[in-house]
């Protein structure tokens, strides 16, 4: 229910060692087919997985050579130098993979990797086991060879050992012998989770990015989460594809039903002992984050109440479990957690806030008084990318407030001394218009610097520290001319109650002013939402495309998005729909003010939560827009998850007309317009139940409609059914939109 991550895929060196490769010009045409927009890499390639070394010398990353997918490799730039070098192939993890019995090969790629804390060596993850690959003469040897798959490996500090999580248990191994401690027993799937997470956990609490398990700084002591998944009921996935279909039962809290039980335990690891947290009752709260505090004798741990509206820093004893609050927030509608929490040495820490309706970064002593903000007025941060090694400085991205500022990312960078609180130590490192993200060295500085805009693909270099020359990194350019294609256009439009709402609009290849367009809007409309931004993205492609076919493209963001701050994102509380509808009803009075749409052909989509919103729309004001297509939508909100939904309509025992007049599904006999309801029977995060339960109710009020569901997809459509899903898109509008 979030918009896709920007993620990284960077591109390809062939000697072993050798310069940054120039990126070469594309020809100059432009996509005009789905199947070439969708094709793998058309928007170019770049490094993925790019990380520092301790010391800030060195940016690794994978990099595939040939752009084929086979030939991920692991590389390595010396910024000094700008030269980069492999460090590992797949070849030599399939050598190593070999079976010692029955001498078969293993399939075998890099999955994920770290750097060891000395900077002498990397931990590979390659098909589910483990490797270490010396620097020192290349050598690359294999630490786990074992049926069961071995997730989320860290280095303890010293680097003597490795932690890591196989069959929900929690594990260390020791690097030198390769000897095996098992931490702890009880891991069961669905039942006992050890230093992982669940599906909401990991979904809703951090963002697709979890973390189960934390280090202390000397190493001898592991935090880690305990799930008890007993109380979750589950729902079942069922792939029809086979003679005999197959279930996978997935533990899933609905709104309003039983949370697992989450606790925080700290092993010790020489003895095995275990201390649990005493951090309250685990029905009635969510255990967001930990963290050790610098000196190692207690854990952070960040406890959001289960109505989202209070939430506590708590400084629990390592060796007692004794638990106490270091600070609290509470807010009237609920709080949006954050990952910008960060200890800095001397025992300080960063704290984010939208206590004053934009967030911004606070700097609290270690006792967790005198939090001043450290990043100016009139700026809202996004993310806290990096901070020094002593305490200095801190990089973030952000926006300004004012305006249209939000369709942009800045990089910044904050100083953290002492007296610059008051906006002195506030520099923005990339001004020019665009979506900037930065991966930072917190010893040097040094940062890998992504950036795109609505008309750009993304680029990448590494920018040295103390602002040398920009090093470029290894690239394939598009395989297409991005100049080709129409121009996004940035605008606001009067919106409700003298609002100006932010939105963007593409015409048409050839526009001639004297005709008359049909238009495709595309939104997605929930609290803190955003379409409407200056970045590069398949989706943005595939509406030039359609720019190129004859349409209109126009998006438009309502007053709950994310150009409003918290205080706009509290008009969706216990009530979901009015405000999307009334922003995209702004839209269209927008469109008809301008003589070249033809506003008897509008089309509306949306994908999770747009395609909910989208139902929303077509369902309540019948008649406004021709054609819709909703992908991937909740259509009755008692069937999504507990975190995400009760944050914003509370649970449904405690507000039930918000969940029936928020729910599609209510106003199903309403279609009078041409519908398509696309769902992958895959997908784990809203599941097909939703769709399946509104074409119930759609064929009992014998209305007329089209669904396409996708077997073996998930939330998000990859490779051949992404392909397919556009095709379709593109093949209904065209067909009911057209003259």
């Amino acid at each position: 229910m979030r918009r896709s991550l920007i993620v990284w895929t960077l591109a390809a060196l062939l000697p072993a060692v050798v310069a940054a490769a120039p990126e070469q010009p594309p020809a100059r045409t432009a996509i005009s087919a789905v199947g070439e927009l969708i094709a793998p890499e058309a928007s170019g390639r770049r490094p993925s997985l790019a990380a520092w070394s301790p010391d800030g010398k060195r940016l690794a990353y994978v990099w595939d050579e040939k752009g084929d997918g086979a030939e991920k490799s692991l590389w390595s730039l010396d910024v000094a130098t700008g030269r980069s070098e492999v460090l590992l192939r797949p070849g030599e993890l399939v050598a190593q993979g070999k079976d010692k019995k029955d001498g078969k090969d293993e399939k075998t790629g890099i999955d994920d990797y770290s750097w060891s804390p000395q900077g002498d060596a990397l931990l590979v993850v390659a098909g589910g086991d483990l490797y270490l690959e010396s620097l020192a003469g290349h050598a690359l040897r294999r630490l786990t060879r074992t049926a069961a798959e071995e997730e989320a490996p860290r280095f303890s500090p010293d680097g003597r050992r490795i932690a890591f999580v196989r069959g929900f248990d929690l594990y260390v191994l020791d690097v030198a012998s390769g000897a095996e401690t098992r931490l702890t027993s009880d891991g069961q799937e669905n039942v006992a989770l050890n230093g992982t997470n669940d599906w909401v956990y990991g979904e809703e609490i951090w963002n697709r990015q979890p973390e189960g398990f934390w280090w202390s700084p000397d190493g001898s002591r592991i935090a880690f989460y305990h799930f008890d998944e007993t109380p979750v009921g589950v729902y079942s996935l069922v792939d029809d594809t086979p003679l005999y279909p197959k279930v996978t039962l997935q533990k899933y809290p609905k709104s309003g039903e039983p949370n697992p039980r989450v606790k925080v335990g700290v092993v010790e690891i020489a003895k095995s002992r275990t201390i649990w947290l005493a951090t309250g009752d685990p029905d009635s709260s969510y255990l967001a984050r930990v963290d050790w505090t610098p000196r190692g004798d207690a854990v952070a741990v960040q406890r959001l109440s289960r109505d989202q509206k209070h939430l506590e820093l708590l400084r629990c004893g390592a060796m007692d479990g004794a638990c106490s609050p270091l600070l609290s927030e509470t807010w009237p509608t609920w709080i949006n957690l954050g990952q910008d929490f960060h200890f800095l040495p001397d025992g300080r820490f960063l704290w984010g806030s939208e206590r004053d309706g934009w967030r911004r970064l606070y700097l609290y002593g270690a006792d967790g008084r005198s939090g001043q903000p450290v990043t100016p007025e009139g700026w809202a941060v996004t993310s806290l990318d990096g901070v020094a090694g002593d305490g200095s400085w801190a990089v973030v991205a952000g926006f300004p407030t004012a305006g249209l500022g939000a369709i942009d990312r800045k990089v910044a960078r904050v100083s953290l001394l002492k007296g610059d609180n008051r906006g002195g130590g506030w520099e923005v490192l990339t001004p020019e218009p665009g979506s900037h993200a930065a991966v930072v060295s917190p010893k040097t500085g040094a940062w890998v610097h992504t950036w795109s805009t609505a008309d750009t693909p993304a680029r990448s270099e590494v920018r040295p520290a103390g602002g040398g020359k920009p090093i470029a990194l290894p690239s394939a350019a598009p395989k297409f001319d991005a100049a080709a294609f129409a121009k996004w256009e940035f605008l606001t439009i009067p919106g409700p109650d003298g609002s100006r709402l932010p939105a963007r609009l593409l015409k048409p290849a050839g526009f001639d002013p004297a005709r008359r367009y049909p238009v495709i809007i595309y939104h997605y409309g929930g609290p803190g939402s955003q379409v409407v931004d200056n970045s590069w993205n398949v989706r943005s492609l595939w509406h030039k495309l359609m720019a190129q076919r004859g349409f209109v493209v126009f998006s438009v963001d309502n007053q709950s998005s994310l150009f409003f701050g918290k205080p706009g994102e509290d008009k969706d509380y216990r009530r979901f729909g009015t405000v999307n509808l009334a922003g995209q009803l702004a839209g269209v009075d927008y469109l008809k003010t301008l003589p070249w749409v033809d506003a008897s052909r509008l089309g509306l989509w949306g994908w999770s939560g747009g395609g909910s919103n989208t139902l929303y729309c077509v369902l309540n004001r019948p008649g406004v827009w021709k054609a819709a297509i909703a992908g991937a939508p909740v259509t009755d909100w008692k069937l999504y998850d507990t975190i995400w939904t009760e944050r914003y309509l509370d649970r449904p025992q405690a507000n039930a007309d918000g969940y029936r007049d928020s729910s599609p599904i209510t106003y199903a006999a309403n279609l009078k317009d041409h519908l398509l309801v696309v769902h992958g029977l895959a997908d784990d995060n809203v599941h097909p139940q939703n769709s399946i339960n509104l074409s119930g109710e759609l064929v009992k009020a014998g209305l007329p409609f089209e669904q396409a569901f996708y077997p073996g997809q998930k939330h998000g459509f990859r490779t051949v059914s992404s392909r397919h899903f556009y095709e379709r898109a593109t093949g209904f509008f065209d067909r009911e939109l057209a003259p």
